[in-house]
């Protein structure tokens, strides 16, 4: 009663108090790159958290309840798609998440169904390795991709937050702009890499070198998921001395074991590429992302 007797008068006085404002759509992103884009574009009113941080595989991750408890608090579900996240996404979804959220909703969007998608197999079999029916999950290391799901991604928040709906188209806008002139700088960069024999430990990659025009000779694994053999990596031996292979990559959460050998033997330096950005990353950290590759890789060119 003191309270509501308070808050009368001081309106009578026209004293007011604002308390800070929350943000208004909560975003569950499966990794941090999607994490960053919902930051991008949705600003302040956007609260996006990330299941997985950079050095993790996102393929393997467990369904633990902190991420049961974050993910039945969302209003949109934003991931990579194409069974990257098969093994634990589901059960997450199965754990109370909202309707809201589900396959099919406005608050389900999974990147690799709005881009066409690399490598898809015309059988899966056991035999072929850790293949995805659904084809290359990785889709978020070609920038056009990033365009044409952050231009999806604005319509959804704004479907879901329509009271906010001209801060997001704003936002899109801005970004929309700003990362077209950051392609335009990447490709004047990358165009004399175009080309160039590369191997890698796992087809992490496929994205950036498809739009790049790298040249992937063969890869650490045997099959996607299986560790390199001894006479795999025999084979690589040869491989590497016959097509003049000018680097070795692999993202931070690979296994160095057969990089590091396979180094060792040729004197092809290895180069650790940035799969994504940090969990908590600030604006502009995608941008950041794309220039330290191009970077990493313009030094492993020039020093061949």
């Amino acid at each position: 009663m003191r309270k509501t007797t308070l808050a009368l008068l001081l309106a009578v006085w026209g004293v007011t108090f604002s308390s800070p404002a929350a943000a208004d759509l909560k975003v569950f992103a499966c990794e941090p790159e999607w994490a960053a884009l919902a930051r991008d574009v949705g600003g302040d009113k956007v609260d996006a958290y990330s299941a997985t941080h950079a050095r993790q595989d996102p393929h393997h991750i467990r369904a633990k309840p902190s991420l049961i408890a974050r993910i039945r608090r969302a209003d949109m579900v934003f991931c990579s798609g194409a069974d990257l996240e098969v093994g634990w996404l589901p059960l997450l979804l199965q754990r109370g998440a909202r309707a809201g959220v589900q396959p099919g909703t406005t608050g389900h969007l999974m990147a690799a169904e709005q881009v066409p998608v690399l490598e898809k197999p015309a059988v899966v079999d056991r035999s072929l390795g850790d293949v995805h029916p659904g084809g290359n999950p990785h889709v978020h290391l070609n920038p056009e991709n990033i365009l044409i799901i952050a231009t999806e991604l604005g319509k959804r928040m704004m479907a879901l937050d329509p009271e906010n709906a001209a801060h997001y188209r704003n936002r899109m806008a801005s970004f929309s702009k700003s990362w077209r002139a950051a392609m335009d700088r990447w490709k004047h960069r990358t165009a004399k890499l175009s080309g160039m024999p590369v191997i890698v430990h796992h087809k992490s990659f496929s994205y950036l070198f498809d739009w790049m025009g790298l040249k992937e000779v063969a890869t650490l694994e045997v099959k996607p998921g299986i560790p390199p053999t001894v006479s795999h990596l025999n084979g690589l031996l040869r491989t590497a001395k016959s097509v003049n292979v000018k680097t070795i990559l692999r993202a931070p959460y690979d296994p160095s074991d057969g990089a590091d050998w396979l180094s060792a033997k040729t004197g092809i330096p290895q180069v650790e590429l940035p799969y994504t950005v940090e969990r908590n990353a600030p604006a502009g950290a995608l941008i950041n992302l794309f220039d330290r590759t191009i970077t990493l890789l313009e030094g492993a060119h020039a020093g061949s």
